[in-house]
């Protein structure tokens, strides 16, 4: 059960309401190559307008180089033109020598019901990242309200984000909710057989996800670089294989807890190797015992594709979160896309931790053939670990009425 208010549950109407979005999208000469994030934002801004209130949007886009200037390549203008479209109304992006400076505030100040501002990249204002309480008070002194809709920047505790909702009425967008909704009932109540998925370059980065999801699935595998950590813990060669060597422990740790816990964790029994990072490279696919000291592996093998296949396909939840290679080379995605196509196909209830498994679904254009993708990488890795989203613990709790 969701326990935070949302904007259904306070009046809106003649209020300024600051929206914060996470629209931190990939751009390309000017456009918006992947309009994803702010697509899963209209319906709150929809919302919002028809409900008569006055937006004042606000996100961050990319890593600016600070120093409160205004930087070109981060400014969030082709953005508010992707949204223009998509909404199809007017939305004024306010910048000025300040964010959320005279110039905003006036703006916010003139909004008439139902229509939408958005101001620059928060990330121009050194403010936000240090959460400085003279930004969050020239936030604040925007809004009447507070809305975060922005479940992938929930992980920060920035001014934007757990700052201003310390100073006025804060809530959760519908997006927010959703998300929080869908991955904290998968880990409370999932459909058994429970399926997770778990791939990229390190145990280190997954070794939360991994522990507590030892608590919660009936099956694990895994993929990605971070499976030569394991092969290694087993006292396999790897040849050049990325490894974490002061994980080796660890991930020996974890195989004994799967196996103390009941887990079927599973590791590949195969790999594509190649005898250097490149996508031309020379290569060749060989089982985990036989991995040539002088190459290194960028993929999980065939076999090891079916093997997982068989055990999501007989999954009711699915979980994924990691490539299982580097399928950003075409030469070592075969693994990857293997994956994909099985959650695509499964029966079960399929959910996508974002990131590159998201960026993966939709490389493979299968996004539309699975339940559940979330627009929060690092986000929804923290709630998955178990651990509080500062800019989930600021928004007001709803009231429990007892019948």
């Amino acid at each position: 059960m969701y326990n935070k208010k949302t904007v259904k549950d306070i009046d809106v109407a003649h209020k300024r309401v600051l929206l914060r979005v996470d629209f931190n999208v990939p751009l390309y000469e000017g456009m918006v190559t992947d309009d994803t994030r702010i697509r899963e934002a209209l319906p709150t801004i929809r919302y919002l307008i028809e409900h008569d209130a006055r937006v004042i949007i606000a996100s961050h886009l990319g890593r600016p180089a600070g120093g409160n200037q205004f930087e070109s390549q981060f400014s969030l203008m082709p953005v508010a033109m992707r949204l223009i479209q998509l909404l199809g109304k007017p939305v004024t992006v306010i910048g000025g020598s300040r964010i959320a400076g005279e110039e905003a505030v006036s703006a916010s100040l003139a909004l008439k019901d139902g229509q939408v501002m958005m101001l620059e990249n928060l990330r121009f204002d050194d403010g936000e990242k240090a959460c400085d309480p003279r930004f969050v008070h020239r936030l604040a002194s925007l809004c009447d309200i507070y809305v975060n809709d922005a479940f992938g920047a929930a992980h920060r505790a920035h001014a934007s984000i757990s700052g201003v909702p310390q100073i006025v009425p804060a809530v959760s967008g519908l997006l927010m909710a959703k998300e929080v909704q869908t991955l904290t009932g998968m880990l409370s109540d999932p459909k058994r057989p429970f399926v997770a998925i778990l791939g990229g370059s390190k145990v280190s980065d997954k070794i939360g996800i991994i522990e507590n999801l030892m608590n919660i699935a009936d099956t694990i595998l895994i993929g990605g670089a971070m499976c030569f950590t394991f092969l290694l813990a087993q006292g396999k060669s790897v040849g050049t294989s990325k490894v974490e060597k002061d994980m080796v422990d660890t991930a020996q740790r974890i195989l004994d807890l799967a196996k103390e816990k009941g887990v079927d964790l599973r590791i590949p029994v195969d790999v594509v190797c190649a005898n250097m990072f490149a996508d031309a490279a020379d290569k060749k696919t060989v089982t985990v015992d036989e991995i040539p000291d002088d190459m290194m592996g960028l993929d999980i093998g065939p076999e090891t594709v079916k093997l997982y296949r068989e055990a999501i396909m007989g999954a009711a939840t699915v979980f994924w979160n990691g490539p299982m290679g580097v399928f950003e080379f075409p030469s070592f995605e075969a693994g990857t896309r293997g994956v994909a196509e099985a959650v695509a196909d499964s029966p079960a209830t399929s959910i996508i931790g974002g990131g590159d498994s998201g960026a993966a679904i939709k490389k493979f254009e299968l996004e539309n053939e699975v339940s559940f993708i979330s627009t929060g990488g690092g986000a929804s890795m923290r709630l998955l670990e178990g651990k509080p989203l500062p800019g989930l613990e600021a928004l007001e709790d709803k009231d429990v009425y007892e019948e």
